[in-house]
């Protein structure tokens, strides 16, 4: 199950609730300690499915609190229908609440008018630890300045997290000989041949062996974001980055032939699959294969342990663009009529270090992947068993791309096609519905036409 529940109604009705453009409050220097950081401070921030790693990031927070004389409070909100978000909308809407708010994916477009910039706490970052990634960047960095501060917490990968044994018998191949775990070369010559080809391949022969792909092709998150990710491999955008359209490609029609093919390998039950289903599938034994973070993983290893000694994640089959992982980011913003401006920006240029990032993915299990490449290698990924490295290849290396769905469509397109899960209606006409490729892709442009006059 991914991280968040992010549903068209809540994505279309955060842009809906975005209040006027307010002047940003006079800033002090950022980042002074003592007597100017101290007073009250307030953070409102997802309650990680994770247990521990909410308590491990409030009691980093609290310590830095202690030593600047701040008085913090951190509120955990649980995504559970939706309470983040809504959170976040009504304090937008009301200009009151917390001083922080912590932020899933599209959320720092919709508020970004509510926000301090944060270029002077991201930048430095950037130039002591090297780029962020591109999707990352995508989703925070709006009209040349960052509106808000990417965060390992909550961040995740959705690569595929597939069963070795089942891979080994029934498809022939060694995923962890393929992607090896630290200190251990891996194929690359497996690697090579790794593509949606010879994913397909796959995909038939454990279906006659009776372990079908666990794939949602419904318009749950996690079908939003394989999908996405399929289609930016095959070089199919359906908006370019000038806000052209440009979705009628033979790109766009060389990955629906492709899922056409794909779909025969599942049950009918895929097109009405939630977020849950896929886990669900995997840990009853029933999946040979979903697109996952470690959600599934934890969940087996808990009751299930015999299921999680055989289950391995590792990078998304290859496309003519190349390799992408889907990816969901997390940022921190700062309201900009909080009357602790300073102190937040303290708070989270500490917060945002390598030395915190770290013990936050560690608090995590690895489930958390940073923003900045070069903390790809933090130990927690080597170490996690059993079966020692199944998430080392969690967070993207090598020639993984980290991909979000609407990329590189100018962000309010962006949000809105993956708000209407554009791409899996697409497929679900030509796949399940009876409809032609070619209806399939008529049907898209008339619906980014509707978005671009909006």
């Amino acid at each position: 199950m991914s991280t968040s529940s992010l549903t068209r109604r809540t994505v279309l009705k955060a842009a809906a609730l975005t209040p006027p453009v307010f002047a940003a409050s006079s800033l002090a220097a950022p980042f002074v300690r003592g007597a100017f950081a101290a007073g009250k401070l307030s953070i409102g921030a997802w309650d990680h499915w994770v247990p521990g790693a909410s308590q491990d990031l409030q009691k980093i927070c609290q310590e830095w609190a202690a030593k600047e004389k701040v008085e913090l409070t951190m509120d955990l909100i649980t995504s559970v229908g939706d309470k983040d978000l809504l959170t976040l909308m009504s304090e937008g809407q009301a200009r009151s609440g917390h001083d922080i708010m912590g932020l899933r994916l599209w959320y720092v477009g919709a508020q970004e008018k509510n926000f301090v910039p944060v270029d002077d706490i991201v930048n430095p970052l950037i130039q002591k630890y090297g780029e962020t990634t591109k999707a990352c960047e995508y989703l925070a960095k709006l009209d040349g300045k960052w509106m808000a501060v990417p965060t390992a917490y909550g961040s995740t990968s959705l690569p595929p997290c597939a069963r070795i044994d089942l891979f080994k018998q029934h498809v022939g191949l060694d995923i962890t000989k393929m992607y090896a775990p630290a200190g251990v070369a891996s194929d690359k010559e497996l690697q090579d041949k790794w593509t949606w080809e010879a994913f397909l391949t796959a995909a038939e022969k454990c279906q006659k062996a009776g372990f079908p792909f666990g794939v949602g092709l419904s318009t749950c998150t996690d079908a939003i974001n394989m999908e996405g990710a399929v289609f930016a491999s095959y070089g199919a955008q359906l908006v370019d980055e000038k806000g052209n359209v440009t979705v009628k490609s033979d790109a766009t029609r060389q990955v629906l032939e492709w899922f056409q093919k794909f779909a025969k390998t599942m049950p009918e039950s895929v097109f009405a699959y939630d977020n849950a289903s896929n886990n669900k599938a995997f840990v009853s034994g029933q999946a040979a294969l979903i697109f996952n973070p470690p959600s599934a993983y934890a969940v087996a290893k808990r009751d299930f342990p015999k299921i999680a000694e055989q289950t391995w994640h590792f990078p998304s089959p290859k496309g003519p663009k190349g390799r992408m992982d889907p990816t969901s980011y997390y940022y921190w913003g700062i309201w900009n009529f909080s009357k602790a401006i300073p102190a937040a920006k303290s708070l989270l240029a500490y917060i945002s270090t390598r030395e915190v990032q770290e013990k936050v993915v560690t608090a995590s299990l690895g489930f958390d992947i940073p923003a900045f490449k070069s903390f790809a290698d933090f130990k927690v990924w080597e170490e996690v068993e059993p079966p020692k490295g199944t998430v080392y290849h969690l967070p993207p290396r090598g020639d993984v791309i980290p991909h979000i769905s609407g990329y590189p469509a100018p962000l309010k397109i962006g949000t809105q096609m993956f708000a209407q899960a554009t791409i899996p209606k697409m497929v679900a006409q030509c796949t399940q519905q009876g409809k032609t490729v070619a209806q399939a892709i008529a049907f898209a442009e008339s619906e980014l036409e509707g978005f671009m006059r909006s």
